[in-house]
């Protein structure tokens, strides 16, 4: 009886840890140990407790101001894990790519920016866009992150853009929804205009199946 009860005991604080970080990724300002006290339910004993062991791994710090922050241990994470969302998406990018005729990319959400985390071009056509595994940009600009914020909102359609990053360039993305963690898109840009009801009926369904893959 003593093990099954500091097992539930390791359950809950493992899941109260896992909690604050969570509280913390979604305040853009940071958090005080009493507004996470307050979120999470507990006494401010317990969320020093729980800062302290967080701290300990890099994936929690205090700022200047005492406010409970990401620390650099969950960018270590987030590096490692991205080779196998990758891997779990070329497939579909790769179908994509070739049926559109369009280079084709998967975007996800980093430090509050979209970045192309995989690209892939079509091996058949004369002319498509060159566009870099790497490249940032805001989440209010361009068809990913566009479907990145519907996505937020609770839309799943394709998005639609022209011209916003790249003057002459066109996009259709769909968010990447059901996978827990993940905030991502996924599209295909090119230098003409794209049909959106035959291109996003691609977009959406390659977003399907990267969801799939990833989940």
């Amino acid at each position: 009886m003593e093990t099954t009860a500091r097992g539930g005991e390791t359950a809950q604080t493992l899941d109260r840890g896992l909690r604050l970080l969570h509280l913390v990724a979604d305040a853009p300002g940071g958090l005080t140990v009493t507004e996470a006290a307050n979120r999470l339910g507990v006494g401010r004993a317990a969320v020093y407790r729980l800062v302290g062991a967080l701290a300990a791994h890099g994936m929690l710090r205090r700022d200047g101001g005492g406010r409970l922050r990401l620390g650099a241990g969950v960018l270590h994470l987030a590096r490692r894990a991205q080779p196998l969302l990758a891997e779990g998406a070329l497939p579909a990018l790769r179908r994509l790519a070739e049926q559109a005729g369009a280079t084709a990319h998967l975007t996800v959400v980093e430090g509050g920016e979209g970045v192309a985390l995989v690209v892939v071009e079509p091996s058949w056509t004369s002319f498509h866009v060159a566009y870099r595994t790497g490249a940032r940009h805001p989440l209010e600009r361009g068809a990913a992150g566009r479907a990145i914020l519907a996505g937020r909102a609770g839309a799943a359609g394709p998005v639609s853009t022209a011209g916003e990053l790249q003057s002459g360039a066109y996009g259709v993305a769909a968010p990447v929804l059901g996978v827990p963690g993940l905030e991502a898109s996924v599209g295909v840009v090119a230098l003409a205009p794209l049909d959106a009801e035959v291109v996003g009926a691609q977009v959406l369904a390659a977003a399907t199946a990267i969801a799939t893959a990833l989940s």
